[in-house]
């Protein structure tokens, strides 16, 4: 699939991607090729443009989720966009295949998070402790059970209200619900792709220069939530 194939939004201002599993919004020590420098590699090739094109990251998705990634074309969108992300303003609501169901069905989960840098992985902690130590971060989320796939796995939606890192994935593995093929969380399996079950399902928000409210949605198109 190519980057045009990608592209779920485009005005002048944003670019919106269907990122597959796999694909990286930032470096990282692989040297792989990431979003950013396939959308303006694209958007050089497509427009015809002789000099430098913009492509500034709003947000990011870990290198085995999919689901939509947000990019702004100007330096105005990004600014304002940013600015968005550090109020809260950015609506996002994710799918995760589990196979275990959360217990109640629908609920909100509040734990205080701990990231452990050699293993590149978030711990749910004691609130005493989290409450005390500055390295901890509050991380909330509400939850509903939606469906169920043929392969019996149940389909949980989450909105999240903090952008912790690998928030989701701590969080339903605290209450027994591993994404399905995250072995790092206690899968018991991986996905044949390398991927998890976790899909950026939507982002809602407002326009940085129209001021209308946006939604993107992005289809799974990975057999990793394809069950």
């Amino acid at each position: 699939m190519t980057i045009a194939e990608q592209i779920i939004y485009e005005d002048n201002h944003l670019i919106a991607i269907n990122k597959r599993c796999g694909q990286i919004v930032q470096g990282d020590k692989t040297g792989d090729v990431t979003l950013p420098d396939m959308i303006k590699a694209y958007m050089k090739e497509r427009d015809g443009k002789p000099g430098n094109v913009f492509c500034g990251v709003i947000h990011r998705l870990d290198r085995p989720v999919s689901g939509v990634v947000l990019f702004a074309k100007t330096s105005k969108a990004l600014s304002r966009m940013n600015d968005a992300v550090k109020q809260r303003e950015m609506k996002k609501i994710y799918w995760a295949a589990c196979k275990e169901a959360p217990i109640p069905p629908e609920g909100r989960l509040e734990n205080w998070l701990t990231r452990d840098e050699k293993s590149n992985k978030a711990f749910v902690v004691n609130p005493l402790v989290g409450r005390k130590d500055a390295t901890c971060k509050l991380a909330v989320l509400d939850y509903k059970v939606i469906g169920r796939s043929d392969g019996g796995y149940y389909i949980v939606e989450v909105e999240l209200h903090t952008g912790r890192h690998h928030q989701i994935r701590a969080q339903l593995a605290n209450i027994g619900c591993p994404i399905k093929g995250d072995l790092k969380y206690g899968a018991q399996r991986s996905n044949p792709d390398g991927g998890i079950s976790l899909h950026a399902r939507s982002i809602t928000f407002v326009h940085p220069v129209r001021k209308e409210d946006v939604t993107i949605v992005a289809e799974p198109t990975d057999k990793c939530l394809i069950i």
